[in-house]
């Protein structure tokens, strides 16, 4: 074998080629297309190998590895979620993903997945919610305006004619940010004072706060009938944002169950509580929203699968575009079975 094929050789996308990428693209068709991605393999469901994450915890965060597969690719991401770093100048939520070809296990893509985790999250948000919230809905409310908030807006925004935000976060700087970020995007921002305030006679709730604690930010009396509420908040074990009384009025909808027992909502109510996962609904195998009174609730904690939909695309996007670079890491060898000449052969 005389070296690496094109095909074998593996792409590495950093922080400026997501940042190329997303303006070469544009920010709401890259979403369009993530949304699609994400449906088309949530829509083959059984041709994946599906596990939980393997997360290892620790008292100030944790540290996770989620790998998905098919019989073409092998996918996974590291990713880490320390709450406390933004108080040091740091990312809470940092990632990296690998893309590999499931035929031969060569890595084809090394990329970065800290903006493209906020992403990958919106978009699964927005694709549930396609089936779980009311069409028509123009005015949504978030409860946590940090990191992900942004994202979330604008994702959801691709499916839904939104036209006004209400938003509410403990922290003012963080709700200043995203008045700034959000302002030229044409919606009508409404700083709320408090939780109640936020979530009055809105269509779509979500919920991302970061306290890694068992947390009630509102009951079902608060809510309007109708409401959809995309729960992402809740992402490790002990860490719930809504009340159980809710969620047993509620229509839930996980990802992967045996996760979302783990570390989702549903931690309060056990598998009794689930309505389907999401694939269910996509798949028309059970129907989502049957009615506009019926409350509905997506406990999102996120899963490999959307890693794996998100880094074929972005795969797809940067052979397309000739975005990233390639990496010799793999040795290029004569004869394969060969390796040690490799180093004789070193320049």
């Amino acid at each position: 074998m005389k070296g690496l094929r094109e095909r074998d050789k593996m792409k590495i996308i950093d922080i400026k080629d997501i940042q190329k990428l997303i303006k070469t693209v544009g920010l709401e068709a890259f979403f369009k297309k993530l949304i699609t991605t994400l449906e088309t393999d949530f829509s083959r469901w059984d041709t994946f190998q599906k596990s939980p994450r393997h997360a290892t915890y620790y008292p100030h965060g944790v540290i996770e590895l989620m790998p998905c597969a098919d019989d073409r690719y092998h996918a996974f991401k590291y990713v880490s979620g320390h709450p406390a770093n933004t108080a040091q100048g740091k990312l809470s939520i940092v990632g990296i993903g690998q893309l590999s070809d499931a035929v031969t296990g060569y890595p084809l893509l090394l990329c970065e997945m800290t903006l493209l985790t906020a992403f990958r999250t919106a978009a699964t948000g927005a694709l549930a919610a396609k089936y779980l919230a009311k069409g028509n809905t123009q005015t949504l409310a978030i409860i946590g305006t940090g990191a992900q908030a942004e994202f979330q807006a604008l994702g959801f925004r691709t499916i839904f004619p939104l036209s006004t935000i209400r938003y509410f976060d403990i922290d003012a700087a963080a709700m200043a940010k995203f008045s700034r970020n959000m302002a030229p995007y044409g919606f009508e921002l409404i700083p709320c004072q408090s939780i109640q305030d936020t979530i009055g006679n809105v269509g779509i709730i979500i919920t991302a706060t970061a306290a890694k604690k068992q947390q009630v930010l509102f009951d079902l009396q608060a809510i309007a009938p109708g409401t959809h509420i995309h729960a992402m908040g809740g992402d490790c074990p002990g860490k719930t944002e809504l009340d159980l009384a809710l969620l047993d009025a509620a229509k839930v909808v996980v990802e992967f169950t045996p996760q979302a027992l783990i570390e989702g909502e549903v931690q309060q109510c056990g598998k009794s509580g689930i309505y389907a996962e999401l694939w269910e609904l996509i798949t028309q195998s059970k129907p989502g929203r049957e009615d506009d009174a019926e409350i509905t609730v997506f406990d999102s904690v996120g899963f490999a699968l959307e890693d794996y939909s998100t880094l074929r695309l972005i795969h797809e996007l940067a052979l397309e575009h000739c975005i990233g670079s390639e990496v010799p890491m793999l040795p290029e060898v004569h004869d394969p079975k060969d390796l040690f000449g490799v180093l004789s052969s070193a320049g």
